[in-house]
């Protein structure tokens, strides 16, 4: 079976109507067999009783010529029915058992028809100029006589038709698919966190409550991503007042150093943690996307993180710019590479690759790894390891805010072994130059 609905229900359509019209043909053809019969069998029988009263009426010496006469104007020939004749049946249809049956009535019981007589093929009958006479004769007419073929200009307008049909049963099809095309493509939209352009509401009933069903789902998805975006927008802004007084309380006013460290430290891990917020609480589909060097954008990311004292080998090859939104291309690398120093530690790989479909980001780690049955919880929002619940810190909202990224570029995060031991994440996007 095809896999699309649009092919699948113009198969269905297609294979109704062909049955259909198989249907009508079958039963025309056998409606069609006993008048048909009928007709044939009364001008066979007019052909014989007319040679039966030409030739009683003819003088003897005449009756050659009348049989020539017979086979030139009218196609018939007469011949003499002999003993050792080799005798071919026609074929074992119903119409040729209607007609049969139909000379017996009009010619007698003892009337045959064949389809050829000694290999000579015809529309062969045989008679008795009188019934109580033995001897027969063979009337031989055309075969057209027996056979009906249908003409040109009908097969003509059955094709037609047919034709006709089918393209009535993709039109129906395709109106039936294209909605529901439409929709799933808008669903997809919504997957990735865009939002989609509004379904026409339009159509069958059916299909239009299912249009405005999608778009109030839609409206109400992005109405709440909206109002919980505010929410953590403003709580991490309010936020961030208080601690920027305790840093400079904590700076000012605490003598021990020590303690002074552990209090800027504490507010650090706090503003780190608003940050995260922010992060998954901005809107990426606000960015639109635009040709990047991503071997550049990669090499900064690299720069920067080894300037706060984390060691990052890069193998970034060249590549042609590609369509991606950089900023958030920036912010998911970046949370892979914080979440290898938080959870792993020591050195950090930063690889870029392509094939033909896709650039693949690859970042790895010496760590311990995670277990594949933990790999879709952890992309989940607020969620970490068991085992680094505590000894790391964080919200749980690095992952989550790849997978959206990923998302958003119609894109994968894969978390998988890193050769060697670790854990290498790798954020594959599709290429669109």
């Amino acid at each position: 079976m095809p896999r699309t609905l649009l092919a699948r229900t113009f198969l269905l359509l297609a294979t109704l109507v062909l049955l259909t019209t198989a249907a009508w043909l079958s039963l025309f053809r056998y409606m069609d067999a006993e008048p048909r019969a009928r007709e044939t069998a009364q001008l066979a029988a007019s052909a014989v009783n007319l040679i039966r009263a030409s030739l009683f009426a003819a003088a003897p010496q005449r009756r050659f010529g009348l049989f020539a006469e017979f086979s030139s104007r009218e196609g018939i020939r007469l011949l003499p029915a002999e003993p050792g004749d080799e005798i071919e049946a026609m074929p074992d249809s119903r119409f040729f058992t209607l007609l049969q049956k139909e000379l017996n009535q009009r010619l007698g019981d003892h009337t045959r028809i064949a389809a050829s007589v000694d290999g000579v093929p015809g529309f062969w009958v045989s008679f008795r100029l009188d019934d109580a006479d033995d001897e027969e004769y063979w009337l031989v007419l055309p075969r057209e006589r027996a056979t009906r073929s249908f003409a040109r200009h009908w097969l003509t307008w059955g094709l037609l038709a047919v034709g006709l049909a089918l393209g009535v049963a993709w039109l129906i099809a395709s109106r039936i698919s294209k909605p529901l095309k439409a929709m799933a493509s808008s669903a997809e939209t919504v997957g990735r966190g865009q939002i989609p352009e509004p379904l026409p509401e339009d159509g069958a009933d059916e299909l239009k409550r299912l249009a405005t069903a999608f778009n109030a789902m839609a409206a109400d998805l992005q109405r709440n991503e909206r109002e919980r975006s505010e929410v953590l927008a403003g709580i991490s802004h309010d936020l961030r007042t208080p601690l920027t007084r305790l840093r400079l309380e904590a700076e000012l006013s605490v003598a021990d150093e020590n303690a002074r460290q552990g209090v800027v430290s504490d507010i650090e891990q706090m503003e780190g943690v608003i940050s995260q917020f922010m992060d998954y609480a901005r809107a990426e589909s606000g960015e639109p996307p635009s040709p990047t060097d991503l071997p550049a954008l990669l090499a900064s990311i690299a720069a920067r993180q080894n300037h706060v004292g984390r060691h990052v080998s890069t193998d970034l090859p060249a590549l042609n710019e590609v369509s991606v939104r950089p900023k958030a291309i920036a912010r998911a690398v970046t949370n892979l590479v914080d979440n290898a120093a938080k959870y792993a530690g020591g050195e950090i790989s930063l690889r870029l690759s392509s094939d033909e479909r896709e650039i693949h980001i690859d970042v790895g780690d010496r760590g311990p790894g995670v277990p594949e049955s933990e790999v879709d919880r952890l992309k989940r929002p607020f969620t970490r390891l068991e085992t680094a619940r505590s000894n790391a810190t964080g919200t749980g909202l690095g992952l989550a805010i790849v997978e959206r990224v990923a998302r958003l570029h119609e894109g994968r995060l894969a978390l998988l072994p890193n050769p060697g031991g670790g854990l290498l994440a790798r954020l594959s996007l599709p290429i669109r130059r």
